[in-house]
């Protein structure tokens, strides 16, 4: 049984609490907030020991994983030191997205991480459906040939505004993974972003890329849209196929270039998944195969130096508006990448 703790439980870790006492090869041993009405409550709802300080928890309780989901500017800027602490104390971790809105932050984390042979694991649910490992598949058994370029979206309404960068650092993790899941590596970008009347960030972007490969790519992102409609597509073209998935796990259909049949595969009525939330039981279910199966860190999927890697893009999409468009050169991921 491998023993969970979770730091920060308001509502993103809550659903990593429920999902981890859901689990069967899992146990919540005990939870940490610095709020101590918070942390007291969610003890009590899950009947399991709270604490207000990390360290003191790793050093009275029995604890495999620490779950870092605490959120702060940018959605991100409390991962940083629990993150830190855990490693330290030689559990693995997983943290929610961004791994941190601070660059230097989030690159310090991976090289201790690796430093210390740590399982360093990120949040990024949005690759975790049956649509994108199906899409996975048909990329890595070359299906769709040499790949020529990807076309994202990905776009919800928030309204709030805290700093001008929120919008890039706290939502495109996620999309930006998505495409280096397909696709790889990033080399440089171009971007151009606009503000909603009366936003003060930058609430819509448009992002061109380059990746190492030498397929082109483009993002759209908009905190600026209704919820009533799908937030998300992905697609992903070759010179034999291409491929689309329709919001994160509706549908994904297969084009092939040179026949008239489409593969079309849809999320089913029954026994399929019930909404966005069950991307969270998809990844963490996957972290703890990976975890049971002895997984080196360096083969963890969606592994913190993913989330590495799409923090370099966000922060060279950055730069590129400041510059007023100039292309920005990303730096190399390291990562290890299998099937592309």
């Amino acid at each position: 049984m491998i023993k969970v703790a979770v730091v920060g439980v308001n509502n993103i870790g809550k659903i990593h609490c429920r999902a981890y006492l859901q689990h069967p090869d899992t146990a919540l041993a005990a939870v940490c907030d610095l709020m101590p009405e918070r942390a007291g409550a969610a003890g009590r709802e899950y009947d399991v020991p709270f604490y207000t300080d990390l360290r003191e928890l790793l050093d009275k309780e029995t604890v495999d994983v620490v779950v870092v989901a605490t959120a702060g500017v940018e959605k991100g800027s409390h991962h940083f030191q629990p993150a830190m602490t855990a490693i330290e104390a030689g559990r693995d971790v997983l943290v929610e997205k961004p791994i941190s809105n601070q660059i230097e932050e989030a690159r310090q984390l991976v090289a201790f991480a690796r430093e210390k042979g740590i399982r360093l694991a990120c949040n990024l649910n949005h690759r975790f459906t049956p649509m994108a490992y199906k899409a996975k598949e048909l990329v890595t058994q070359g299906k769709l040939g040499s790949l020529l370029f990807l076309n994202m979206r990905l776009t919800i309404q928030n309204p709030q505004d805290e700093t001008e960068w929120l919008h890039m650092r706290a939502l495109h993790p996620h999309s930006i993974d998505v495409m280096r899941y397909f696709a790889g590596d990033v080399k440089r970008v171009q971007s151009f972003m606009t503000k909603a009347p009366g936003r003060s960030s930058w609430s819509t972007v448009s992002v061109n890329m380059e990746f190492t490969s030498g397929a082109v790519g483009h993002l759209t992102g908009s905190y600026d849209m209704s919820m009533r409609h799908p937030i998300e597509y992905c697609e992903v073209a070759g010179h034999e196929g291409r491929l689309v998935i329709d919001n994160v796990y509706e549908q994904m259909t297969y084009y092939p270039h040179h026949a008239n049949e489409l593969t079309v595969i849809r999320n089913p009525l029954f026994g399929g998944m019930q909404g966005f939330n069950d991307t969270f039981g998809q990844r963490i279910n996957r972290f703890i195969e990976q975890i049971k199966a002895g997984a080196a860190p360096g083969d963890i999927e969606a592994s913190g130096a993913d989330a590495l890697a799409a923090q370099e893009v966000i922060e060279a999409a950055i730069r590129s508006h400041q510059l007023g468009g100039t292309p920005v050169d990303v730096p190399p991921a390291l990562v290890k990448r299998e099937g592309i």
